[in-house]
């Protein structure tokens, strides 16, 4: 201990780690008292969380890290923990930091549940408020542990076994603008991702070769994509009209990149005009795969074309035609003559 201005102070090394405060009196025995205190918050691992933790509000956890960290992710992530904000605030504003507990989590998820969230929605938002509390005890040092770790995730159902029907596609064509239709069309005939599309260059284009080069991709993977005639035309109708040394291939009708907001209010539009239900955007990635599986493509060909990591991921197609299964069985006919158990008993 130490005395600066009268009053005693306080330096403890412990762990790697200096704490230096003033015990706020001038009274010696008060601080040391004071002083042995901290001392053994310090070794039962209390001191750190009642020096921090015990004084912050859930507000002021989430709103240092919308500043701190929601900058450093994609805009997408961006978008998606403003949302998923809306709905953790009003159940954890008025709460202290250390009384968010593994119990006060499962009551926020029974109470999503309730009001009939989706289970991916649920695991999003709770995925989100794990994030910000890893942040506040590896990076701030506010807290020791994370609640969230402890409660499990909700089951989500991700299959689906929506696609378009060769009339539905000429439907939403027909009631699209027109640069949505040429992403809708470059979608369906590449099965691109709705990131990869709305980042794809004309650098990664190669209209000789008739390919083009997705480098930002889901897995972290590179992979080229060879174009048919219908992505071609779409690709080549565009060239004619804009700059392809540089900048997007899409483009809104500004002219701008293209945002995924702006994208999924034009893309729900044009699926009200057609009257069909039931679709998303990340649909005309399930209709490129399920086409193709139509037409006997297999699956390990739609699985690079997809850029699964795992065959299993483009497994769930695979119903779609049980025909193309014949071909596994025909392959025996040349091999064996059987006979009848009647000509054997003859």
């Amino acid at each position: 201990m130490y005395k600066r201005g009268g009053i005693w102070w306080t330096c403890i090394s412990h762990n790697g780690r200096k704490i230096q405060k003033s015990l706020e009196t001038s009274d010696k025995k008060l601080a040391q008292a004071i002083e042995a205190k901290i001392r053994i918050e310090l070794v039962e691992g209390d001191y750190f969380e009642k020096l921090v933790g015990r004084k912050k509000m859930f507000k002021d956890m989430m709103d240092k890290f919308m500043v701190e960290h929601a900058p450093k992710v994609s805009r997408n992530m961006q978008i998606s923990y403003a949302s998923s904000l809306t709905h953790l605030n009003p159940f954890f504003c008025e709460s202290n930091l250390l009384s968010i507990s593994p119990k006060m989590v499962s009551r926020y998820k029974v109470l999503r549940n309730s009001e009939g969230a989706a289970p991916a929605s649920i695991n999003r938002e709770l995925s989100m408020l794990s994030v910000a509390f890893n942040v506040a005890i590896k990076e701030w040092e506010w807290l020791k542990e994370n609640p969230v770790s402890m409660v499990s995730k909700e089951k989500e159902n991700n299959a689906r076994d929506r696609w378009l029907t060769e009339e539905e596609e000429r439907c939403l064509v027909g009631n699209s603008p027109e640069w949505l239709r040429e992403i809708i069309i470059f979608s369906l005939n590449t099965g691109l991702r709705q990131g990869e599309l709305i980042s794809l260059e004309w650098l990664r284009v190669d209209i000789a070769k008739k390919t083009i080069l997705i480098d930002k991709t889901k897995n972290g993977e590179k992979r080229t994509i060879p174009l048919n005639k219908n992505a071609l035309k779409v690709i080549n109708e565009m060239s004619r009209v804009r700059n392809i040394k540089n900048g997007y291939v899409f483009r809104n009708r500004d002219g701008g990149k293209v945002n995924s907001v702006s994208l999924g209010v034009a893309f729900r539009s044009s699926l009200e005009k057609a009257k069909i239900t039931n679709f998303r955007f990340h649909d005309l990635r399930h209709c490129f795969a399920t086409h193709m599986v139509q037409k006997g493509i297999d699956l390990y060909k739609i699985s690079k074309l997809l850029g699964h990591k795992d065959l299993k991921m483009t497994q769930r197609y695979a119903h779609h035609y049980p025909e193309s299964l014949r071909s596994g069985v025909d392959v025996l006919d040349s091999d064996y003559v059987f006979t009848t158990v009647q000509e054997n008993v003859l």
